[in-house]
């Protein structure tokens, strides 16, 4: 008989942590309802309890852009994550982000834009009118999830920027402070963070700049206070707790793309026909599922995107 050694497994096939974390957590919320029930507190309380730091965003719209997927739970979303910042296991985030405070928060703009400036979080996005978009989710490594995503089209901060007709691309910037961030304390990667997109790609109706999911602020492990989804590119793209935006004539290198040029590219692109040198991406793994499902082009998001590539080989464009 063979038997495979964990060396052998590749990571795209070991079950994620969460599906059997989800087991512990049941326990742990049975025991916190006989224990509210044993000293006389009310099923509310103990929801109220469980609760703490998370607060309701108003007035979020419902988006038609909405994939009719079911979500993924709340605790998917936020125990599951790749946030090297706070650490390189997928759990890592969410242990170790709970002190980092994301207020006060501003954003630099630089470049080729009209009006440079450094901008409060709060005077940034409050001419937007925010909605929920629930979107298809695909990591590189393999597995996917679907979030309801809280925040405003990018498109939209970018028109009222004014960037100038010579600006090709737009660069994001993560917080860098090892202080707050204890994973930037090692040289897992080239800090402070990169990333960069396109300016079509950016302008794009689905490119969203976020600001919570589920309908509350988003979480730290999430990339509080503000954040960028691309749904048809892998997640590693959507750069986190964002505090600078350069537009630039020139494109950025993004910190993965520089760490490992030959497995992480510019475009980053969900396409089943290009594998990562050490696995498939023909198929993934939806969190919670046992089976794995086909990868989509794009995604899923072909009929708004592919347009954008038309031309390009999306094997040397990976």
């Amino acid at each position: 008989m063979l038997i495979k050694k964990p060396v052998d497994i590749p990571y795209s096939e070991v079950t994620p942590k969460a599906l059997y974390i989800r087991r512990r957590e049941f326990i742990q919320a049975a025991a916190a309802g006989a224990i509210g029930g044993a000293v006389g507190l009310s099923p509310l309380a103990v929801e109220r309890l469980t609760a703490q730091g998370r607060a309701k965003l108003p007035n979020v719209r419902k988006s038609p852009l909405s994939t009719s997927e079911t979500a993924n739970s709340y605790e998917d979303a936020t125990g599951y994550n790749n946030f090297y910042e706070f650490g390189t296991d997928k759990e890592d985030p969410k242990a170790n982000a709970q002190r980092f405070n994301p207020k006060p928060w501003t954003i630099k703009v630089e470049g080729l834009v009209k009006n440079p400036a450094t901008i409060d979080l709060d005077t940034l996005i409050k001419p937007y009118a925010l909605e929920e978009r629930i979107y298809r989710m695909r990591c590189v490594e393999g597995w996917s999830m679907v979030i309801p995503w809280v925040g405003f089209p990018l498109a939209d901060l970018i028109k009222r920027l004014e960037p100038q007709e010579s600006a090709k691309f737009v660069e994001f910037t993560t917080l860098l402070d090892p202080s707050r961030m204890p994973g930037q304390r090692y040289p897992v990667l080239q800090w402070p963070y990169l990333e960069g997109l396109r300016m079509d790609e950016a302008m794009n109706p689905l490119t969203l700049m976020v600001v919570g999911l589920y309908g509350e602020t988003l979480p730290n492990q999430n990339g509080a206070p503000i954040r960028l989804v691309i749904p048809w590119k892998y997640g590693f793209k959507g750069i986190k707790s964002i505090v600078r935006m350069r537009f630039t004539d020139k494109q950025p290198r993004g910190s993965w793309e520089v760490a490992q040029a030959r497995e992480y590219g510019f475009y980053a692109n969900v396409n089943p026909n290009v594998d990562h040198p050490r696995w498939s991406q023909a198929t993934e793994r939806r969190l919670g599922e046992f089976r794995r499902r086909k990868t989509e082009m794009f995604n899923g998001y072909g009929a708004q995107v592919a347009s954008l590539y038309a031309g390009m080989d999306l094997r040397k464009f990976y």
